[in-house]
């Protein structure tokens, strides 16, 4: 999973190249966007759902996260 905020650049910077289907008074039912535009798109939700998930979790200092980050060897 990517981070939010990038999901959310490129969900803003989709193109705006799409096709519609439309019945047969031409009125537009579906529309078909890029399928990298569709991912993205799938991307966002997905990155929506884990926040709406994790929204009561509780919190810790910026300071205290970076300390178990080095302490876990990741920095």
């Amino acid at each position: 999973m990517t981070s939010p905020s990038s999901a959310l650049t490129r969900l803003f910077s989709m193109s705006t190249e799409v096709q519609f289907i439309t019945d047969d008074k031409g009125e537009k039912k579906s529309v078909v966007p890029k399928i990298s535009d569709y991912q993205s798109f799938m991307e966002y939700l997905e990155n929506l759902a884990a926040c709406a998930e994790r929204r009561n979790e509780g919190t810790i200092a910026h300071e205290d996260f970076v300390k178990e980050l080095k302490e876990d060897g990741v920095l």
